[in-house]
C-alpha cells in the first residue's frame, strides 16, 4: 500500500475563522507530519492533506471536534511520495472565491446526484452538462459532452453562466468540478438566478473516479488536482502529467514530445509569449531546483510544487 494518504475535504458551514483556530489546526498537523493546504472562512472550510494515515485520520478528527462540522466529509486517494512538501493553514474571505457575497451554499444548492446516476443524467436529452472548472483543468480532462466555460478563474463563472443563460433560458443544468466544493457555490448561484432544476454531481470528480467502473465511465482524460501528482486518472491513481516550470499549465506526454518544450523554460503553451528576461530567470530557477534536488530538498519553483486549491 502506498505511503501517504491523501485527504480532500470541504464544509460550508458558520465559522469563526481566527489567528486561535488557525494555531490549533496548524500545530495539530504538524505534530501529526501532516502537509498541504487548508482554507479556513467565515462561510466553512476547504483543505487537502497528506500524511501519514494515523496523522491524517487526527487532523480530520480535530476537524469534525469544530461546531458545525462533525457531518465534514472526506475523499481518501493514496500517493507513493508526499504530494505536499509544506503546510498552509490560510484564514480567507471564501474558501472558494467566487467574488459573489450573497449567496447561500449551505441551503441553496442544486440537487446532489450521486456517482453511480451521473451517467444516466448527463445523457438525457433534455440535460445540459457544464464544467465548472478552469481552462487548465478542462484542457486535459471532461465528461462527454460538457460545456467548457473557458475561464480563467472561478470569478469569471458568474459572468459566463449569466451569459449563456440568454441563450438557454430553461435547461436543465448538470454541473461538475473536482471534488464537488466550486459547484456548491455554482449551482448556487444559479438557484439565486432563478433557476430550479440544477443539479451537480456529489463528490466531484474524484468520487466518480474512484466509483464508477472505467468501463462505465463517461470521463475522458485526467483529472488536475491540486499537489505534486498533478494530475490523476480512475481509481485515483496518479496520472501522466507535470507541470510546466514557467507557465505551471499541466503537460502530458504528448507536450513532453513537443520541440517547444524544454525542461525548466518553456512548453507549447508559452514558448511564444516568454521574453528572453523571463528565459534567463527560469533557467536560473531551474538551476537553483536541481541544486535542491540534489541535496533532497523541495524548491518552491520546482515543477510538480502545487498550487493554491480552489
Amino acid at each position: 500500500m502506498s505511503r501517504f494518504l491523501v485527504a480532500a475535504l470541504y464544509k460550508f458551514a458558520p465559522l469563526v475563522p481566527d489567528a486561535a483556530l488557525q494555531a490549533r489546526i496548524k500545530a495539530a498537523c504538524e505534530a501529526h507530519n501532516v502537509f498541504g493546504t487548508l482554507l479556513l472562512a467565515p462561510e466553512g472550510i476547504n483543505a487537502t492533506i497528506a500524511g501519514p494515515e494515523a496523522g491524517v485520520h487526527a487532523v480530520l478528527a480535530l476537524l469534525r471536534s469544530l461546531p458545525g462540522f462533525a457531518e465534514l466529509e472526506h475523499k481518501e486517494s493514496r500517493a507513493d511520495d508526499h504530494p505536499f512538501l509544506r503546510l498552509k493553514v490560510r484564514l480567507k474571505r471564501e474558501i472558494v472565491t467566487m467574488g459573489i457575497t450573497d449567496i447561500d451554499p449551505v441551503s441553496a444548492v442544486g440537487t446532489y446526484v450521486e456517482p453511480a446516476d451521473w451517467n444516466d443524467l448527463i445523457t438525457a436529452p433534455d440535460v445540459v452538462t457544464i464544467d465548472t472548472r478552469n481552462d487548465y483543468e478542462v484542457r486535459i480532462g471532461q465528461f462527454e459532452g460538457a460545456i467548457n466555460p473557458e475561464t480563467v478563474s472561478f470569478r469569471e463563472f458568474p459572468d459566463w453562466f449569466r451569459q449563456f443563460r440568454e441563450t438557454r433560458p430553461n435547461a436543465k443544468i448538470a454541473m461538475y468540478c473536482t471534488g464537488g466544493i466550486r459547484c456548491e457555490k455554482a449551482t448556487a448561484f444559479a438557484r439565486m438566478e432563478g433557476l430550479d432544476d440544477v443539479f451537480h454531481l456529489k463528490g466531484g470528480i474524484l468520487k466518480y473516479l474512484e466509483e464508477v467502473p472505467e468501463a462505465e465511465s463517461r470521463w475522458r482524460g485526467e483529472c488536475f488536482v491540486f499537489d505534486r501528482r498533478v494530475a490523476v486518472k480512475h481509481g485515483l491513481q496518479a496520472g501522466s502529467h507535470t507541470l510546466c516550470h514557467a507557465c505551471r499549465e499541466p503537460l502530458g506526454p504528448e507536450d513532453l514530445r513537443s520541440p517547444d518544450y524544454v525542461s525548466g523554460l518553456s512548453c507549447p503553451h508559452c514558448a511564444d509569449v516568454r521574453t528572453p528576461e523571463q528565459r534567463e530567470r527560469y533557467a536560473e530557477r531551474h538551476r537553483q531546483d536541481e541544486l535542491a534536488r540534489a541535496r533532497g530538498e523541495w524548491h518552491l519553483g520546482q515543477p510538480g510544487a502545487p498550487r493554491e486549491t480552489g
